[in-house]
This record gives C-alpha cells, sequence and structure tokens, in this order.
C-alpha cells in the first residue's frame, strides 16, 4: 500500500481443554467434568498517516479466552468469545515527547461470568455482552526526567442475551463502573550525585458499580492515593510504595449478600539487584 496507508492482518488458531474433579462422592468414585474448544481468531486493521505525527485508524478483531470458572453445578464455563470494533486516533506531541491516543469501541463477548444470586460463591454465565465504549490514553516525559500517565475510560457493558429468569437483558454488567481515570505522575533526578533517586504520585478514580445483575444495588465511586519513592541506580533498585496513602475506606467489589473493602494504607518495600 502507499507509504502512509497501511494494512495489519493477523491471527491465531487456539486449543483449549481442560478437566474439572470434585471430591469423591458417597461410593468412592472421584467425579469430573471435562470441556475441549479450538477457534480461529483473526485481526484486521487499517492505519492513515496524513502527517507524519497524526495516524486515523481502525481494526476489527476477534478473541478467544479459555475459562477456569465454574457454576455451582460443577458445569465449567465455555471459552469466552469477543468481536471487537475500534477507530481512533494517535497523535505524538511536544516533539514526540507526548504520545496521546483517543479510540471508540464496540465489544461483544459470549460466556461471560457473573455473580449466581442463588449462590454467590460461584458465578453463572451470561448469554451476550455488548460493551461500548471511548479511552483516552496519554504518556510521556515532559521535561527531563519528569514522566506522566494518564487515563480514562469510559464502558458500558449491557447484557443483550441470557435465560435467566427474571431476565437481565438491558442491564449493566455487574462489577464495571461507567467510568474511571487514573494520573500519575513521577520524577527522577537525571543527573548528579542524586541520580536515580526519584519519587511518584497518582490519583485513580472508580465510578459506581452495580454488584447484582438486576440492577437494584450499587457501590459508591472513590478516588484513591497512591505514592512512591525509588532510587535506581546501576544493577541496583529500590522501591517504597504507598498504597491508598490517605487510608480511605471504600468499597472495592460486592455482590447482592455482601461487600469487599479495599486495601487500607499499605507500605511495601521492594529491592533488587539485576545479575
Amino acid at each position: 500500500m502507499s507509504e502512509n496507508l497501511k494494512l495489519v492482518l493477523g491471527g491465531r488458531y487456539d486449543w483449549s481443554s481442560q478437566t474439572s474433579y470434585t471430591v469423591f462422592d458417597l461410593f468412592g468414585s472421584p467425579s469430573s467434568t471435562s470441556t475441549a474448544s479450538e477457534a480461529f481468531s483473526p485481526h484486521v486493521g487499517i492505519v492513515y498517516q496524513p502527517i507524519k505525527p497524526l495516524s486515523l485508524y481502525a481494526s476489527y478483531s476477534r478473541s478467544f479466552i479459555p475459562q477456569t470458572t465454574r457454576t455451582a453445578n460443577n458445569e465449567l464455563f465455555k471459552p469466552q468469545r469477543g468481536t471487537q470494533y475500534e477507530v481512533g486516533v494517535k497523535a505524538d506531541l511536544l516533539g514526540d515527547k507526548l504520545s496521546a491516543n483517543l479510540a471508540l469501541f464496540q465489544l461483544t463477548q459470549s460466556n461471560v461470568p457473573t455473580v449466581d444470586l442463588n449462590n454467590p460463591d460461584y458465578s453463572i454465565p451470561v448469554g451476550e455482552v455488548n460493551t461500548q465504549g471511548v479511552e483516552l490514553f496519554v504518556t510521556g516525559e515532559i521535561l527531563p526526567g519528569w514522566n506522566v500517565i494518564g487515563s480514562y475510560t469510559y464502558a458500558d457493558p449491557r447484557t443483550t442475551k441470557d435465560n435467566s429468569t427474571p431476565s437481565p437483558v438491558g442491564k449493566a454488567l455487574t462489577g464495571v463502573p461507567l467510568n474511571q481515570a487514573s494520573l500519575w505522575t513521577t520524577y527522577t533526578i537525571p543527573q548528579g550525585n542524586l541520580q536515580g533517586l526519584g519519587g511518584g504520585i497518582g490519583v485513580f478514580f472508580v465510578g459506581d458499580r452495580f454488584i447484582d445483575t438486576l440492577n437494584t444495588l450499587k457501590v459508591p465511586s472513590y478516588v484513591r492515593t497512591d505514592a512512591a519513592l525509588f532510587y535506581r541506580h546501576s544493577k541496583f533498585d529500590a522501591t517504597l510504595n504507598f498504597e491508598n496513602l490517605f487510608d480511605l475506606a471504600y468499597f472495592e467489589s460486592g455482590t447482592n449478600t455482601s461487600v469487599t473493602y479495599g486495601s487500607p494504607f499499605t507500605v511495601t518495600l521492594t529491592l533488587g539487584w539485576k545479575f
């Protein structure tokens, strides 16, 4: 194709087989459930560059994801299949120091697991989920040693096919926020006696989420702040991470019968040496 127009073709073939064993029954015989699947997943994309720093693209792809989730009856889930259409624009700014990507997508998935309302410790497969959304991702080095990563996602996954009673068709998928965003920035001293010493801080926003398939219960949104101090020199690496810096009490997930709190203020020290 022309110099500023590119066609991308790809694909993969997957084979998957699983066997799930349960405890011995009353007669002393083991019980097992097996499943086997295979599928071809193509990928087609086209990229157009009207000018060098700007790329317009569109793509179509299929996905195949084996699952280890089981139902309350010990039935294994079939692999999750997906079909995604995406269009977007990618721009390199500030002399290629900053990169921004904006994408619109539609994703249709089958055999998506969700919480079984009658047995909250297990899942049931939703017939089909359709997600429409927008993603924005920005990353780069604004000044020497100063890096920034920012993202925003709007995703609206809705159940489009299901045989359950009452039916969740048209309802939002559990556990997925409509809006989420993050901004993380770090600074590393680029030269001198303190070269390699740095720190960072990040803010993470997660919107409210439904926790039951019929969308009657929600956990509220939250904003969590993390931070880090680090020193990287030659083969040595030391990092001190501060998760939930302000010890915010928030709900990370939940079901129709219980909720799970997010981690409290946590400090983690990591030391590394490269041989």
